[in-house]
């Protein structure tokens, strides 16, 4: 795993905020909501797994 993977990185956010809903149906809305959940927890494991990589090499290198 490459030091990368751990740096903040410049990128454009998603257009989420500036985006108008009001013209979504229920039905819309919902299904955008379950979008975002999943991409969430995509994230959240992304998270996880580069979080353990890193621990198990500092554990490697402590002395």
């Amino acid at each position: 795993m490459d030091m990368e993977d751990f740096e903040t990185r410049t990128r454009t956010p998603l257009p989420l905020r500036s985006e108008d809903l009001s013209s979504f149906s229920v039905y819309e809305l919902e299904e955008r909501i379950e979008e975002l959940q999943a991409e969430i927890t995509r994230c959240q494991n992304l998270i996880s797994t580069k979080q353990e990589s890193r621990t198990g090499a500092e554990a490697f290198f402590k002395k």
